[in-house]
């Protein structure tokens, strides 16, 4: 059915408000990409990189994450998970291991096993953690547990991806395991404001 015409002109306005506002809704949130470099702009892998909003933190949601034991190895290397996040450890070697940490933010032990733990690992507290197994000296892995949804890690390229991020102020920190032990890494402000070209950091020295 044909509309009037007044009743058309009439509803414009609320249309094209509602297309605004549907546009607005689209673009609020976004993905942001950060590229970490060394101090000689070589491609930094495993970096941990979050953003803090300046207004307060948004809502955490914890997650359920896998670090597995496999060629004597933790695998992965470095994780990057969001506070009250469970993490498992299963030991899929052939011999035991015995997966512990004494860190500040998270101390746990996993006494010698094979298989799958019976119960994950929580970590309830922001920080670093250092996992080590006490068999086998050579293993070792990181966690950083961050009090914010807006983290990543970078890859080979040294590119970390901060997912579904709204504009706005925020405190970028950017954190490596090679850093100095205790370190919190580095921290700036930063202004996110729209999805576009990766934003470089470039850290003090080499982290290959």
């Amino acid at each position: 059915m044909l509309l009037p015409p007044l009743y058309r002109v009439s509803c414009l306005p609320y249309f094209l408000a509602g297309l605004l506002m549907t546009a607005g809704m689209q673009t609020a949130y976004a993905n942001r990409v950060v590229q970490i470099l060394d101090n000689e702009g070589k491609a930094v892998e495993n970096a941990v990189v979050s953003a803090e909003a300046a207004n307060g933190n948004h809502p955490v949601k914890a997650g359920s994450y896998t670090i597995e034991q496999k060629d004597r190895k933790f695998l992965p290397l470095v994780s990057v998970i969001p506070v009250g996040s469970a993490v498992s450890f299963p030991n899929n070697d052939t011999v035991k291991h015995h997966a512990y940490s004494f860190s500040a933010a998270k101390r746990f032990e996993l006494k010698l096993y094979s298989g799958k733990p019976s119960s994950p690992v929580v970590f309830d507290t922001a920080g670093t953690v250092v996992i080590g197994c006490n068999i086998h000296d050579q293993m070792i892995a990181y966690i950083q547990v961050v009090n914010t949804p807006y983290f990543g890690k970078t890859d080979a390229k040294g590119l970390a991806t901060l997912p579904a991020m709204p504009n706005g102020k925020y405190t970028l920190k950017v954190w490596h395991y090679k850093m100095a032990p205790g370190s919190e890494g580095i921290q700036q402000s930063w202004q996110a404001d729209a999805e576009g070209a990766p934003y470089p950091i470039r850290l003090n020295g080499k982290f290959d």
